[in-house]
């Protein structure tokens, strides 16, 4: 069977394996994957590199346990929501500069990509529901924390990924946004650059949704799943 590496959302300072433990089950029942449920560190106790680090961690166990689970080691995707999906983000460009293993796909739901919040919906939503610009900012005050002061050039990439200046050669992406997010943006503008990386890369911006808004019970947050476990099937060889 594929598996996939996925990480939860928590704008890298709150929530544990309970707070994504029902996604991952839809993920494995839907995709027909293993799922591989990354209980992170949080920040401002462990900021930056820790989280990263840990899924790293995940992926190199996962790959060396690839027999006892089942699971085909040349079929290892990523993906993850909001701050996970940063950090699947960066895991994919790790892997690659570490010349560790190799991914087979990457799904990146609504990522939190860039600390230095300059793009038109990060200034615009500042009142949005769920997710706003001043969550933003304390996400990133916190996750930076001993690292460096958001928005400066000291900001590495593997800490924000729209920071890095080569997306050659990583996995396949699926890219989602919300329209009223203000990391809508910067999810669009990352889409771009890896396809211009020439990356395969598939971009779905969905019109009246907002930062977190696929746990409503709508039609389009049905389409939203719907359209995931599609994508993660098709990277995966499912």
């Amino acid at each position: 069977m594929p598996a996939l590496l996925y990480l939860r959302w928590g704008g890298f300072v709150f929530g544990d394996l309970d707070s994504i433990h029902s996604t991952a089950l839809r993920l494995a029942d839907r995709v027909g994957a293993v799922v591989v449920s990354v209980g992170y560190r949080n920040a401002p106790e462990d900021p930056y590199p820790a989280a990263l680090f840990d899924c790293y961690a995940a992926l190199e166990w996962t790959v060396r346990s690839a027999a006892e689970l089942g699971v085909d080691p040349d079929r290892i995707g990523v993906g993850g929501e909001s701050a996970g999906g940063g950090l699947a983000a960066a895991l994919t460009l790790m892997a690659r500069d570490r010349r560790g293993p190799r991914l087979r796909f990457q799904c990146l739901f609504h990522p939190e990509l860039d600390d230095r919040l300059d793009t038109l919906s990060a200034r615009r939503f500042t009142d949005t529901p769920k997710w706003n610009r001043a969550g933003a900012e304390l996400s990133w005050q916190r996750y930076l924390t001993g690292t460096a002061e958001p928005g400066t050039d000291a900001v590495p990439p593997l800490a924000a990924p729209a920071r890095a200046d080569d997306l050659r050669g990583l996995p396949p992406a699926f890219v989602m946004v919300c329209e009223f997010d203000p990391l809508r943006d910067e999810g669009i503008g990352y889409a771009h650059r890896l396809i211009q990386a020439g990356v395969r890369t598939e971009l779905r911006h969905y019109p009246g949704t907002f930062h977190g808004s696929v746990a409503i019970d709508a039609e389009i947050s049905r389409r939203m799943i719907a359209d995931q476990v599609h994508a993660l099937r098709q990277g995966l060889g499912a």
